[in-house]
């Protein structure tokens, strides 16, 4: 059993990133890479919600390590759950793990769902327990959370009693607007984590480039679950990158997350491949600039020991070190250039050094990319 369970959602929220778009075969084969990498929970979308989501739910992928989980929302307002549409497709859905998100901010309940606190209550309870009856592992995604919890945290609360009493297995507090900070986030996260039974997962959102760090710091606070996307894709400025998460809990927490982290750059490539998208070659960890050295002074130490200039082995995260010929090099990235691509180093690493500064004086530009191996 790892420490933290994985729940990757990039097939759903994901894909409301600007520019995503899947065909269900490419959902399946998201899935198939999630399933290979070990990922505990893939959330494949929101049956009857559209034909991609429907047709992916009528054929699903076989999975071999993960759950396969279906998302949706609590009732409507005035409609019992024999008769919400929504609940009946989570229901009928060969996923064995659902997840509906509620509202648990008061300003929400009152002015985008028009109903009353005590109704939003029983929408929760109602929805979580026909879940739960028809046999489904049934996590509650508590949207707008910590919003909810500022401004009312009584009813915040209220929301997360009513799924915990009808038998909600997981408790996934969602800062929905990405604005909450890290230290919040955890004080809030311990409070949640004292108060109830069921096991406390985070959803992130990084409208303040905080999301890894929030979830880190809700990790640290209690949560079992970091809910993310592979790449940090998603709506606006995007969901916790899972791929950042997963690096700073193994590496550098040394946390059990049931996965192999040696191919994490291999997963980060191979879904971006078939999301037909560019990575950031910034991307922590898992960037093709992760562990690019540039400064001569800098691969000179490295050369020496490669701590001096890197906070992990690339290698543990299925990464490598580039060196980068330019006009900051020395001999040292010369040298070093030179034995990456298997040539004998000679006298002349200075006089190499020389001549690509004069080069890109004139213009001329040496640095080239190598990126990471998408196949499996």
């Amino acid at each position: 059993m790892p420490d933290v369970w994985l729940y990757d959602t990039s097939l759903r929220d994901g894909a409301q990133g600007d520019g995503v778009s899947f065909s269900a075969a490419d959902k399946r084969e998201v899935a198939r890479r999630l399933d290979a990498f070990g990922i505990p929970y893939i959330e494949g979308g929101w049956p009857g919600s559209n034909p991609v989501d429907d047709e992916f739910f009528r054929d699903p992928p076989e999975l071999k390590r993960s759950g396969l989980c279906a998302f949706g929302s609590t009732r409507r307002a005035g409609v019992p759950e024999s008769g919400d549409a929504c609940l009946a497709s989570l229901a009928s859905s060969p996923a064995p793990v659902c997840t509906v998100f509620g509202k648990t901010w008061d300003f929400h309940v009152e002015r985008a769902l028009r109903t009353t606190l005590e109704e939003n209550l029983e929408m929760i309870s109602g929805s979580v327990r026909f879940l739960k009856d028809r046999g489904k592992e049934a996590v509650f995604d508590a949207e707008h959370f910590f919003d909810g919890y500022a401004a009312n945290p009584g009813y915040a609360m209220q929301c997360l009693g009513a799924a915990v009493s009808a038998g909600a297995d997981w408790l996934v507090l969602c800062d929905t607007n990405g604005g909450t900070l890290p230290d919040r986030v955890s004080e809030i996260v311990k409070k949640v984590s004292g108060e109830f039974d069921a096991p406390v997962g985070i959803h992130a959102h990084n409208d303040c480039g905080l999301a890894a760090a929030v979830s880190v710091a809700a990790v640290k606070a209690g949560a079992e679950m970091v809910q993310g996307t592979v790449n940090g894709i998603g709506e606006r400025c995007g969901n916790a990158d899972l791929c950042t998460v997963a690096g700073i809990l193994g590496t550098k927490m040394g946390m059990d997350l049931g996965v192999d982290l040696k191919r994490l750059t291999q997963l980060s490539a191979g879904i971006a491949d078939v999301e037909n998208l560019v990575r950031p070659p910034g991307l922590p960890f898992v960037g093709e600039d992760a562990f690019a050295h540039k400064g001569g002074m800098h691969v000179s130490a490295l050369v020496r020991d490669p701590r001096t200039y890197e906070h992990i082995d690339p290698s543990s995260v299925g990464n490598s070190r580039r060196v980068l010929v330019s006009d900051m090099a020395g001999k040292a990235s010369i040298a070093e250039k030179l034995r990456e691509l298997g040539i004998e180093e000679g006298a002349d690493s200075g006089a190499i050094a020389d001549r690509v500064k004069g080069l890109e004086a004139e213009g001329y530009q040496f640095e080239a990319p190598m990126p990471a191996s998408s196949s499996w």
